[in-house]
């Protein structure tokens, strides 16, 4: 009977471990000190999209400036972001965990810092399979600070798609919507609703991400998604921006500058784009780049300053708070982040620390019930520029991970009625 009890206690714990290890990873954000993450491409995108083979960047900062020591980790996982079941050894070529090694201090700047710099694929590792991936940045005592997704694809499959207005009365102008066809000739797929699985995703953010799309035809070797709103996005709006390369002059959407132990930014004040007109000006879908007029060398003698944010009270009871995004914090929301209002001057308020370059920013809202409200303060109109991304994965019977086979890009400048 003890033999037998214990055998179940063990199975009981086996199920349990298999369902934590099988969670979704998230992206952790780093702590207060690790700032201005770029993680990109070599076609400098801002996100990592990458050919097997090919190589794409991390970069970010440390102001502490002491030279920390940093190790990076590579976890591969299926196309719902749990890990998948292949050894380190079947999709990496060498082995992670190594120190980045790659670091310079600042210079001739008032707030010093550490910048790191690391490269994939290099002399300690390469990628062997394609799919999803997340890299994971340690310190010196195995303390995880903080970690990114990136995806690395082969180009087995073609994928054909247009952004089209969405077709039910009620949100054709303030939705955008993805029609696509998937060419699998090069797959030889017995079961296309089993083995290829799609993943959609509107700027590179994954808060928006769709999944869990099946062909509605099949044409042969060409599986047909034309969707309504299962495959919609919200069209939002064109991102507000600022640029402080030059740190010392008050341009565009700089009201005027201050130095007191470091430059200060203020910026001229925003107010709820909701319910005004479209009107259109170039973005760069929410990014950012690094740059000076101070220096030469961006990534070392770029500055960092103090950005002050205003925007009018929204006229909306479903906002419960207001927080800044953008590439700049991984679309996230945090306390860093948040705005106070203040009732003197009837302004939200927020103030971050952020290296000179040009941004995009754009403000977001919470509802009562921590919901996010992405657009209820920018505004939705389906002329609105988006990118979007179609990632195509499969999974051959009897394989253990999903290969990404396929990528399909699509932008609503084209969009069509």
């Amino acid at each position: 009977m003890l033999k037998k009890r214990t055998f179940i206690v063990l199975l009981m714990f086996l199920a349990i471990y298999q369902a934590l290890i099988a969670q979704e990873l998230l992206e952790k954000e780093p702590p207060q000190y690790l700032r201005t993450i770029i993680f990109k491409a070599a076609s400098d995108d801002q996100f990592p999209i990458v050919r097997l083979g090919e190589p794409f960047f991390l970069s970010f900062d440390d102001l502490k400036a002491d030279e920390s020591d940093y190790y990076y980790r590579i976890i591969h996982c299926n196309y719902d972001w749990t890990p998948s079941k292949l050894l380190k050894s079947e999709y990496l070529n060498g082995n992670d965990n190594q120190r980045i090694r790659d670091y310079n201090n600042s210079y001739n700047t008032l707030v010093q810092y550490s910048n790191y710099q690391l490269t994939i694929p290099n002399a300690d590792l390469n990628l062997k399979v394609s799919g999803n991936y997340i890299i994971e940045i340690v310190d010196s005592y195995d303390e995880l600070m903080f970690s990114r997704r990136f995806i690395v694809f082969e180009n087995l499959s073609k994928v054909s798609a247009q952004v089209k207005r969405n077709r039910d009365f009620e949100s054709m102008n303030t939705r955008q919507n993805l029609e696509f066809s998937i060419f699998t000739e090069n797959l030889n797929t017995a079961n296309p609703k089993k083995e290829i699985k799609i993943a959609l995703m509107q700027n590179y953010d994954w808060n928006t991400s769709i999944r869990d799309l099946f062909p509605q035809y099949n044409k042969g070797n060409e599986l047909v998604f034309r969707y309504s709103n299962q495959a919609s996005f919200e069209a939002g709006n064109e991102y507000l921006n600022f640029d402080t390369k030059d740190i010392r002059a008050a341009q565009g959407t700089i009201a005027k500058i201050e130095l007191a132990e470091i430059y200060e930014h203020w910026l001229y004040g925003n107010r709820s784009r909701a319910q005004l007109s479209y009107t259109y000006f170039p973005d760069i879908n929410g990014d950012f780049r690094i740059n000076t007029t101070q220096g030469t060398n961006p990534n070392i003698e770029a500055d960092y300053t103090w950005v002050h944010f205003s925007l009018e009270p929204p006229i909306n009871n479903d906002i419960d708070q207001i927080y800044l995004s953008g590439k700049f914090n991984n679309y996230s929301w945090n306390e860093e982040t948040k705005m106070t209002f203040d009732k003197d001057i009837n302004r939200y308020q927020a103030s971050l620390l952020l290296k000179q370059g040009f941004y995009n920013y754009k403000y977001i809202a919470v509802d009562k019930k921590n919901q996010r409200l992405d657009n209820i303060i920018s505004g939705n109109f389906h002329v609105t520029e988006n990118q979007y991304h179609i990632l195509v994965y499969y999974r051959k019977f009897g394989s253990i991970y999903d290969r990404l086979v396929g990528i399909g890009i699509a932008n609503s400048q084209q969009i069509e009625n």
